[in-house]
């Protein structure tokens, strides 16, 4: 087994499951595309790509019928849900809430009428993604694909997934990018609110989606200013680093040093042990004030969180 690591100086800031993002809307729903700026399909020009499946958008007349369905289905299940809540059925919403979602599209080209995830020129750089990337080709079952944020660079890789062995990292490496070939990183808020589309310098793109989108985003949307280690007083650095031994990080780490508002310094800190193949990399979290002292959650400001 092996796990990704970041070279020397370089700093891990997220690693989380993504893969290329799914239309939402009922014209393009389940689907996706990989388009020229011409909205070409590009997906057979991909080298080393194996055959995926081609999607055609529905038409007017389906997208009428897929909603009639649709509200039939719906009224069905208001009709079940009131019979049992009549005969004491206890009865509650558990959905997963997702605070970013919008039903107002912010491109109704690329997510209502047609919905790319990859819009690139020959020789760009969003033409070099893997196709490991794409659920339409990869085998989700066994196998995810994570994304990887340093201070430095993206990187993808591919690992195996079982349900039983959770902690179970073999990472591949498939593909890395400068952060210096980045012109932005945008969330994609219609619908899901999972997305996020990553806009490269030459001007190609990818639209790709991630339920832990946030955690994995968090340092570079909108980008935050973060401390050099260095820079600490003698005692803020002793703070940090117990803090680091007690979760036993290799003395190589390097810790995400935040200053918050109030002049408070967050320390975010990855765990080894806090790898999963279902979820990515989760980090422990404390706050210190300028004095080098570790804040009790109970005494955190509103500006700490």
């Amino acid at each position: 087994m092996k796990i990704w690591q970041p070279e020397p100086g370089e700093m891990l800031l997220s690693r989380a499951p993504v893969a290329f993002a799914t239309g939402t809307a009922t014209h393009v729903r389940g689907m996706r595309w990989f388009r020229d700026p011409q909205r070409n399909d590009i997906q057979h020009e991909l080298p080393g790509w194996p055959e995926g499946p081609s999607y055609t958008a529905r038409s007017t007349g389906s997208v009428v019928a897929h909603k009639s369905l649709k509200a039939a289905a719906m009224a069905g299940g208001a009709a079940i849900l009131a019979f049992l809540s009549s005969a004491g059925g206890n009865i509650s919403g558990s959905g997963h809430a997702k605070d970013e979602s919008s039903d107002a599209p912010d491109e109704p080209a690329d997510e209502v009428d047609d919905f790319p995830v990859m819009w690139a020129e020959a020789g760009t750089l969003a033409r070099t993604l893997p196709w490991q990337l794409d659920p339409g080709r990869a085998d989700e079952k066994h196998y995810r694909t994570h994304l990887i944020v340093t201070d430095r660079r993206l990187v993808v890789v591919s690992l195996p997934y079982h349900k039983k062995d959770l902690k179970l990292i073999d990472d591949e490496l498939l593909w890395e990018c400068p952060r210096a070939d980045i012109r932005s990183i945008e969330l994609k808020n219609f619908k899901d609110g999972t997305d996020f589309k990553v806009q490269f310098v030459d001007g190609s793109w990818c639209r790709l989606s991630s339920v832990w989108r946030m955690k994995l985003l968090q340092y570079v949307v909108p980008p935050s200013e973060l401390i050099p280690l260095e820079s600490l007083t003698p005692q803020q650095r002793a703070t940090v680093e117990d803090f680091a031994a007690q979760h036993q990080m290799p003395e190589s780490f390097s810790p995400i040093l935040i200053r918050r508002p109030s002049g408070r310094i967050r320390v975010d800190i990855i765990p080894p042990s806090n790898f999963k193949s279902a979820t990515g990399a989760s980090e422990v979290t404390m706050t210190m004030d300028t004095s080098g002292r570790k804040v009790d959650i109970n005494d955190y400001l509103p500006e700490d969180f």
